[in-house]
């Protein structure tokens, strides 16, 4: 390939004269300039300069190499000052994968408050529960909600936020069936679960640190954990969710806590990234930005 630094050589040499005022122009040898543009030639197969004691001057292919030497050099001027642009300030376009209930109930106040304050800056946010390979598909970020420990990789992890579940059920169904008094109690009521693999239970822990084990006959499962939300506000028993995404329904009365202090699981939101080197400053401010406001934007006392 050719090498870009020679051809710069090459125009010094022109614009400059002579192989004495570009090497002093340059603090390079005359010796070292001479052989860098003998390397040029030898590379093309042409020669590019007529050089003796008395004569220097281009040939006709180094006229016409010239004009395209100057095109090359001013090309990359303009794509080096555009990637030094984007390190100096957050620009470009960001590409986001995130779960769908992050996306609706984390992210969706939160991104557009980032776009107003960083207006160079496109995001890019595709929803999906499905574990993307983010190199492979060009991802530049991923938050994702988890409650066991991500796998290793060489992926670089960020957390952002403890999310905790809760249990919660439809007033009109703890209004004919009667608020649980003790975790006891839950053994009579009807659930609503995630499909989950191992035993369908709840492992509790308590606000002394207490833990009970509540085994489970749901009366619905999925795997969208919204839909778990509206079977719950559909009365349909108690379900255990992460309680951001029941603020609404919690403001509205519609959903009511079911042994407050008492927590399902211990799950947690996490940012992942390819690398930490070379991450450009609107990946870097993105993620800065989301550790400070996804949790309070998660936050929930109840």
């Amino acid at each position: 390939m050719l090498d870009l630094k020679d051809v710069y050589y090459f125009v010094q040499v022109i614009d400059r004269g002579g192989f004495t005022a570009a090497g002093s122009s340059l603090r390079l040898p005359k010796s070292t300039l001479s052989h860098r543009i003998q390397e040029l030639e030898s590379y093309l197969g042409v020669r590019l300069i007529n050089r003796t004691s008395r004569q220097f001057g281009m040939t006709d292919i180094g006229s016409e190499f010239y004009r395209y030497a100057l095109a090359m050099l001013s090309s990359s001027e303009i794509a080096e000052e555009a990637v030094r642009q984007r390190l100096l300030e957050p620009s470009g376009v960001i590409r986001v994968t995130t779960p769908a209930e992050l996306a609706q109930f984390a992210l969706r106040d939160l991104l557009p408050v980032f776009l107003d304050r960083h207006p160079k800056v496109q995001i890019v946010q595709i929803s999906t529960d499905r574990l993307v390979d983010m190199i492979g598909e060009g991802f530049d970020l991923a938050i994702r909600g988890h409650v066991a420990d991500l796998q290793d990789s060489t992926l670089v992890q960020r957390a952002i936020a403890r999310v905790p579940w809760s249990l919660f059920a439809g007033s009109e169904y703890l209004a004919k069936t009667g608020m649980p008094a003790h975790v006891d109690d839950l053994a009579g009521h009807a659930t609503l679960s995630i499909v989950r693999d191992g035993p369908l239970q709840w492992q509790l822990r308590g606000p002394a640190g207490e833990e009970a084990t509540i085994p489970m006959a749901p009366r619905f499962q999925s795997n969208d954990m919204i839909a778990i939300k509206e079977a719950a506000c559909a009365n349909l028993g108690i379900a255990a969710l992460p309680a951001y995404i029941c603020k609404a329904e919690l403001r509205a009365g519609t959903l009511l806590p079911v042994l407050p202090g008492w927590v399902a699981a211990d799950a947690r939101i996490t940012a992942l990234m390819p690398s930490r080197t070379g991450m450009l400053p609107a990946v870097r401010a993105l993620v800065d930005f989301l550790a400070v406001e996804i949790p309070k934007a998660t936050a929930f006392d109840g």
